[in-house]
Parts: C-alpha cells; structure tokens; sequence
C-alpha cells in the first residue's frame, strides 16, 4: 500500500527536480533549443495543467479550470505539436511556476484528505510519474542546447570492471509471467498489465549494454557506409539523415559533446544516442539482433528458481546508488560492468537505469489491456491504431527517477529518434551463438 507521506515525498522530490530544471532566467527557460523539443516553459506549465486536470478536473471533484480554456488548450500535447511549441502565447515563466504552485497546494489538500489505500491514490503515482518523465524530456532538451553549458558534468559514478563487455548469457526456453498487476504494482500503468503467462523460446542476451569502444568498431569498419547491415527503412533514413556516428559525437576528433562539455568519448560506457535504426545495423553487423521486449523483460525480472517474477532485477529491494545509475544526478550512463550487485537472477547486468534499451517489439496491449483514467497515455500509439511507426524501449535510463521505474515499464518512440538518452543491448538465437 503507497501511503500519503510517501505521495506527498514522491510529489515533493519530483517538483523540486523540475524547478531545477527551469532555475534559470526567462529569457533561456522560454528558448526553444530544437524543434523536436518543448521550450521549457511549456514543460513547467504543461506538469501543472496535467496535475490540475488528473487530481483536480477530473472524479468525483469536477473543480473549474485555474486557466482561462484559451490558455489550458496551449498545453495539450495532441493539439500542439513540440516543434510548433515556441510560436505559442505560453504563460511568462514566473506565471507558470506559480501556476505550478497554486496547483500543488490544492492536490496535497486533496491528498490530505484522502483514506490510505483509496484507489486515487493511483492518480496520484500516475501525476508522479507523469512529471517524472517530463523532467527527463527536458533534460534531452537541455542536452541539444547550443552554447555555454548551463549544467554541470554530473555527479560521479562508480568504475566499471573488465571483461563484461561482448559477453552473453543463456535465457533458456520455457515460460515466465510478463507485465503485472495492481495488486502487486499499485503504481504501473496501464500498458504494463494484466499480467499473464508466455511462454519464450531459450535465447542468449548480453550481459551488458553495447560500449563506445564496440561502436567505435563498427563505425571504424565503415559500417554507417554499408547497405547491407541496414534495412531498407533504416538505409533510407541514414542517407536522408546523414547518418556518421551517434548524436553528439565527432568521431574525427574523438570527442562528443554532453550538455555543452566537450569530453573524450569514454570507451567502457553504454554508447547513447542511437536511433533504432542504427542499433538494427549495428546487431546484424555483429552478428547478432536486438531483443524482443518480452525477451528483455524475462531476462530481467524473472527468477527460475523460484519460478517467479522479482520486483527488481537484483530482487524485492529498491534502487540504490550501489545497484543501479538512476535518478539524473550522473548526467551519463555508468561503465560496462559498475553494478555486479544489480544483476537479475540470469546474471544480465545494468537492466535498469544507464540508457533505454531498443527492442524489435512495436508497442501492442497485453491481453485483456485496460485504459487507465489517463485513456490518451497508451491507446493512441498502439501498433494499427494511428499510422505512427514506434518501437519499444526497455530499461530506462539514467535520466529515470528510480521510484517511477519497474522492469515491466514500456516506453516507446519513433526509429529515427535518438535526442532521447537511448542504447543497444544485444540478443542472439540460441542456435547462433
């Protein structure tokens, strides 16, 4: 059962992290830095209207809008698209985070009076992880940026070990329970459940996510220059794109720039910022593929011999900074190898947090898939419904506020994206390896 202190320190904990994003002045919180990305205003406002209307607006409250409904319609992310964000008449930064405010006080009176173990107490995790997820957009944001840097190199981190890199595990064959329920996870969402049997066939999977180093060779081996590590989709986009090397880098120099640092890129890291694109090219030049998201999600959070799933992939304890790089301090990925103590039951290391993980999966409902009060959160992007192409990520990233995360938590984006903080891990047919 999630208590209300616990809410209201998960509420607290994510507003203080959003005004950290946005403490600086108007004039560079209203910038837009690329049109892929929200100016930050409308981030900060849009965490407070979507606030207002999931704990306030909506149930058995029916509360009147705070925002004259010219200006609330500014802030729905189906109406307005992100590249068309910075042409919009937003709310000043200084009305936006009093907004923000205003709104806040008004959902913890709500909170106040809500009964431990109430079934809004959902919402409640839902408005959580919704903020939560904005403040990692803004982060990708931030990380576009052009100029003097704005943050800091991040935290430190743990060193990584050797000889995990290009190593693999076997994930026999048999079944496991994939996704979960409210009753075991109060908070996830509703993509995530009902959970249910199925059956996988054995597989291999990589201990680890795919390094710089690993990338640098297939770069070195031309392999951006190659058609045949590519499909026709991909191939088309790397030409288009102009595809040479990850987001940020300049190969030539061996350099790549993060959050306006200009570092060495560091070899025993997780390579980020690939699109699924590149990470297909990439697995069938090294001989391999990318996982499926069930795949993934069995390496992860399944326990053969207990023949039962675990919270975590280390178990039922929670994050910690000696188990996973979450929570946005880093601003990176950790090393290959730094988290042996995070390891699930199969040995798979780094499942959680460093970078998100793509998957050949196109996102679909699980069986027996219902909408939560957010309806608009998941069903639009299911394969068939609109004409958007998605791919499933897995695993999320250092970005990821450890508490909103779970190893059967579904993000997906476009192929061609790769400003989100994404990476490789990679899969193999058992008869393959």
């Amino acid at each position: 059962m999630t208590t209300r202190e616990v809410l209201a320190d998960q509420l607290a904990k994510a507003r203080g992290r959003t005004l950290g994003l946005v403490d600086f002045d108007d004039a560079e919180v209203r910038r837009q830095y690329d049109p892929l990305m929200s100016p930050l205003v409308w981030d900060l406002a849009h965490i407070g209207q979507q606030e207002e209307l999931w704990l306030l607006r909506s149930g058995d409250l029916r509360r009147p809008g705070l925002l004259p409904p010219a200006v609330d319609q500014l802030y729905d992310a189906f109406v307005h698209s992100r590249a068309s964000r910075g042409d919009l008449p937003l709310l000043p930064p200084a009305d936006a985070r009093a907004y923000c405010a205003t709104v806040r006080g008004k959902a913890l009176d709500v909170l106040d009076a809500l009964p431990d173990g109430h079934p809004d107490a959902f919402t409640f995790a839902m408005v959580i992880s919704h903020e939560n997820q904005h403040d990692e957009t803004m982060l990708q944001a931030l990380n576009l940026r052009a100029g003097a840097p704005l943050l800091d190199r991040g935290a430190a981190l743990p060193a990584g070990r050797p000889g995990v890199a290009g190593t693999s595990v076997l994930v026999p064959a048999g079944e496991f329970v994939l996704g979960v329920d409210a009753a075991t996870e109060p908070a996830s969402l509703d993509n995530e459940r009902p959970a249910h049997v199925v059956d996988v066939p054995a597989f291999r999977i990589a201990t680890v996510p795919v390094t710089n180093a690993q990338w640098r060779d297939f770069l070195d081996d031309g392999g951006y220059h190659q058609r045949r590590w590519w499909s026709e989709a991909g191939w088309r986009h790397r030409q288009q794109a102009g595809l040479t090397a990850p987001l940020f880098w300049d190969a030539r120099a061996g350099t790549r720039t993060r959050f306006g640092h200009v570092e060495d890129i560091p070899a025993d890291e997780p390579v980020q910022h690939v699109t699924f694109f590149e990470a297909e090219a990439y697995a069938t030049w090294a001989g391999a593929r990318l996982p499926t998201e069930v795949e993934w999600e069995k390496a992860c959070a399944w326990d053969p011999a207990t023949n039962s799933r675990r919270r975590y992939p280390w178990g039922s304890a929670p994050p910690t900074a000696e188990r996973a790089n979450l929570g946005g301090a880093a601003l990176r990925p950790a090393p290959v190898g730094a988290y042996p103590g995070g390891a699930s039951a199969y040995g798979v290391e780094q499942m959680l947090g460093d970078v998100w993980e793509w998957t050949t999966s196109t996102l679909r409902p699980w069986p027996g898939f219902t909408p939560m009060v957010y309806q608009q959160y998941s069903q639009p992007f299911f394969e068939g419904v609109t004409a958007g192409d998605y791919r499933v990520l897995r695993g999320g990233s250092w970005a990821v506020a450890e508490h909103i995360l779970r190893p059967s938590f579904r993000n997906w984006d476009h192929p061609i994206r790769r400003q989100i903080f994404s990476g490789v891990r990679l899969a193999w047919d058992v008869d393959d390896v």
